[in-house]
Formats: structure tokens, C-alpha cells, sequence
């Protein structure tokens, strides 16, 4: 428990110290385009609850559905490639050629493909992590000692008793580390995706906040985004907490 409200206090700390940067700034500034931080937070709690909502919602929502994508395909595959020789000689030279290729790029071929839809922002969040949990998991998988196995083995443990017991634990520590250091620039192309064709959005919310040159209300919008990601990220915390008890 002190732990924890150690480093509460701590981020309280640097929260308040940032703030206090962010004055110096404006009263160094002084120019509409850099509003102070009470004229944010004024206009953060005047947004509309309802809006809000949908728009934090809607965000979460393709997260969600982009992060889960690529958790099935990645963890399948991962996991094929880290426990067969064979589909580990096809597969790594597919991952290796296909990963270098920076994801924010193939925006444009995303949307032509798939429309400005729902469909598009999703797969971009998806892309974004695939390719990181395909490899994490794989070597996850072979970081795992084969003798690991033998105890299940000389117990009678099928395959599937295995997976879950073994497996699935090695695998599962370096998918939410993966998830925890790609979950900044999922939420960034997120906003990119978010400010085409559609209404809704967080990424919507400021570019049209910004459009209106209501900059209180931009950089509002601004930090309910950020907020989002520290909940997201604090989530994923909480599950490392929760299931891989046995690494501390």
C-alpha cells in the first residue's frame, strides 16, 4: 500500500510540475495560440459530458477492436513460430521483411483499400502491434526451457493443459510488455485515422476544435486524449499485476 501511494504522490508531483512549466510558458509566450492552464481545465469541464463520452468512446472503441485483432492474430502465429522449426523457417523472413516498414505510411494504401470507415482505423491500430507481438511471442515462446515441459509430461498433461500452464504464461509477460511500449504510437496513428471520415473521435474532437481556433478547447481535447492512453497504459499495469504475480 505505500507503494502505491508513493507513487501516487509521485505523479501528483510531476502532473503539478509540468503544469507550472506550462505557465512559465504562457506568461513567457503570451500569445493566444498557448492558453494558460486554468483556461484549459476552465474549458475541459465545459465540454458538454454527453460529447464527451461519444468521443472518448468511440476512440476506445477502435483501440480495443485493433489491440484484440492483433492479439488473436499475433499470438497465433507467434506461438506457431515459436514452438515449429518448420513455420519458423517460412515465416521469419515474411516477419523480417514486412516489419521494417514504417506502419504510418501505409495509411494512404489502408484507405484506399478499406475506405475512411471504421474498418481502416481499426486495421492501422492493428498493424501497428502485429508485427511486435508476432515476434515477442515467438521468442517469448522459445525463451521457454523444453524441460519445462517435462513435469506436465510425466503427469499425463495433454496439449492444451500445456499451452495453458506453460506457454501461455511465458508468452503472456512479453505480449503486455509489448502492448505497454506500443500503446503510444497505436494512440497516435489513432488521431491521424481519426481525422478522416468520421464525426466522431478524439482525434475529430481536436482537429475541429483547432479548425474553430477555439485553442482552450484543442488543447482540452488534447489532454482528454493523453488521459485516455494514461488509463490504457495503467490498465495494462493492472493485468501484469494481476497474472504475472509470480514474477515478483
Amino acid at each position: 500500500m505505500n507503494k502505491r501511494i508513493t507513487r501516487v504522490l509521485r505523479l501528483l508531483f510531476v502532473f503539478l510540475c509540468m503544469n507550472l512549466v506550462w505557465y512559465i510558458v504562457y506568461l513567457l509566450m503570451n500569445h493566444p495560440i498557448l492558453p494558460s492552464p486554468g483556461s484549459v481545465y476552465k474549458a475541459m469541464f465545459q465540454l458538454e459530458g454527453r460529447e464527451v463520452l461519444l468521443n472518448v468512446g468511440y476512440s476506445l472503441l477502435r483501440i480495443f477492436e485493433g489491440v484484440l485483432l492483433a492479439l488473436v492474430i499475433g499470438l497465433l502465429i507467434g506461438l506457431l513460430m515459436g514452438r515449429s522449426t518448420l513455420w519458423n523457417k517460412l515465416l521469419d523472413p515474411v516477419v523480417y521483411l514486412t516489419y521494417p516498414i514504417p506502419k504510418i505510411a501505409l495509411l494512404p494504401v489502408v484507405m484506399l483499400f478499406f475506405g475512411l470507415g471504421e474498418t481502416s482505423k481499426v486495421l492501422m491500430i492493428m498493424l501497428i502491434l502485429l508485427f511486435q507481438i508476432i515476434i515477442s511471442v515467438r521468442d517469448g515462446v522459445k525463451a521457454i526451457p523444453e524441460n519445462t515441459y517435462d513435469v506436465l509430461t510425466s503427469i499425463g498433461a495433454g496439449t492444451v493443459q500445456k499451452f495453458w500452464n506453460v506457454t501461455l504464461p511465458g508468452a503472456l509477460s512479453v505480449i503486455l510488455s509489448t502492448i505497454r511500449i506500443s500503446l503510444g504510437t497505436a494512440i497516435s496513428v489513432l488521431f491521424f485515422t481519426e481525422i478522416y471520415g468520421t464525426e466522431h473521435g478524439m482525434g475529430y474532437f481536436i482537429m475541429d476544435a483547432w479548425l474553430r481556433l477555439d485553442y482552450p478547447e484543442m488543447y482540452a481535447g488534447i489532454m482528454l486524449f493523453s488521459l485516455v492512453g494514461f488509463v490504457l497504459f495503467l490498465l495494462v499495469d493492472l493485468l501484469d499485476y494481476k497474472f504475472m504475480k509470480w514474477r515478483r
